[in-house]
């Protein structure tokens, strides 16, 4: 599933067709720029199917546990593959629709300068995808339209997700295996967020932050959905948890919105960033599920904002406490599920994700 902004990937392959295009212009005065294009968007999918793990995702999470000195050559050799099946592709399509006069063993071979143009032009495309993922998705759009360039005051939902036990796993297993663990814990965040139009803003040590503009996140209870959705994805891969890091990742998660200022931040490094009670709140609550011995608390502030929850999910109110730095106490719930509708919910993730031991070690960042 390629993540949201969807506009962003259509973009990408119009660039990708746009190139192809510009090459006929150039170097093969008298062909069809129409065939141009089809090349062009032909190679681009291949390219961005791969890079996106949509085929051979398997191939695609071997070559990125190779070592460095390995990993450029595998990796540049796989898009030379991709390049090559693309323009096939392209040729077939350009041969049958009558663009060109070539036949079909021409028109579906690759020549070496069209493969150094595409080498260029894929290596430009995948450095702009891969700074997306650097700094997230919906940052990335926000910082190229300049949106939080001056402050704005807005209201968005936070959930944060704390995973339990992370410091024990370090003394245990040392710093550099629990970061592997961390970077598989976060990784399997995606998805779900993804799906349910979040954004994963920040990573503080151990913790998550993945926000929503209010009116996103409220439309069908989304925040509370993913949630939902994170937890049966762990609990689906049980297994496959158990068998690589010998435990199953647990999470404390705290979901609470409010009004923020969100700003564009940093003069050498760029940040995005949120100022406002509503942030310090939701730390807050996050730190109260221990001593009310729950794994989830929602702000009732929140909660009577929400439409209906989805179906199985109930509201177990834990009364009004005095949070850390606030005089004022806030009202919290735990949120929970009947034990037929969790299992069902799992056999969803199971049907539309099989686990497998190995997926979680493909799902390390990248």
């Amino acid at each position: 599933m390629l993540p949201q902004h969807r506009w962003f990937w259509v973009l990408i392959l119009v660039a990708a067709g746009g190139a192809g295009l510009l090459y006929n212009v150039v170097f093969a005065q008298g062909a069809s720029p129409a065939a141009g294009f089809v090349y062009g968007f032909c190679i681009g999918t291949a390219a961005l199917a791969f890079d996106r793990g949509l085929i051979l995702a398997g191939l695609q999470s071997r070559i990125r546990r190779l070592p460095a000195s390995l990993y450029v050559p595998a990796a540049e050799l796989s898009y030379v593959l991709m390049i090559v099946a693309g323009n096939a592709l392209g040729g077939v399509v350009v041969w049958a629709l009558g663009l060109t006069g070539d036949h079909l063993g021409e028109a579906v071979r690759t020549t070496p300068r069209v493969l150094a143009y595409a080498l260029a032009v894929s290596a430009f495309l995948v450095f702009v995808i891969r700074m997306r993922d650097l700094i997230g998705g919906e940052v990335f759009v926000n910082f190229l339209i300049g949106r939080y360039h001056r402050p704005v005051e807005e209201e968005r939902i936070f959930l944060f997700l704390d995973v339990v036990g992370s410091t024990a796993f370090a003394e245990t297993h040392g710093d550099l295996r629990a970061q592997e663990y961390l970077g598989a814990v976060f990784a399997t965040l995606a998805e779900p967020v993804r799906r349910f139009q979040g954004s994963t803003d920040d990573y503080i040590g151990d913790m998550a932050m993945i926000t929503w503009p209010m009116e996103r996140g409220l439309k069908d209870a989304r925040c509370v959905s993913c949630l939902f959705a994170v937890r049966d994805r762990i609990e689906a891969e049980a297994e496959a948890w158990k068998t690589r890091f010998g435990t199953v990742p647990r999470l404390r998660a705290a979901l609470h919105g409010g009004s923020v200022v969100t700003a564009e931040v940093g003069v050498d490094r760029h940040k995005i960033a949120y100022f406002g009670d509503a942030v310090n709140v939701t730390s807050r609550i996050e730190a109260l599920c221990r001593p009310l011995g729950v794994d989830m608390l929602i702000s009732q502030a929140l909660l009577d904002r929400l439409p209906p929850l989805p179906a199985g999910i109930s509201v177990r109110p834990l009364g009004s406490h005095t949070l850390r730095g606030r005089d004022q106490q806030l009202a919290v719930a735990t949120l929970e599920r009947s034990g037929d509708a969790a299992a069902a919910m799992v056999e969803k993730a199971v049907a539309a994700d099989p686990p497998s031991a190995a997926r979680p070690r493909a799902a390390v960042a990248r």
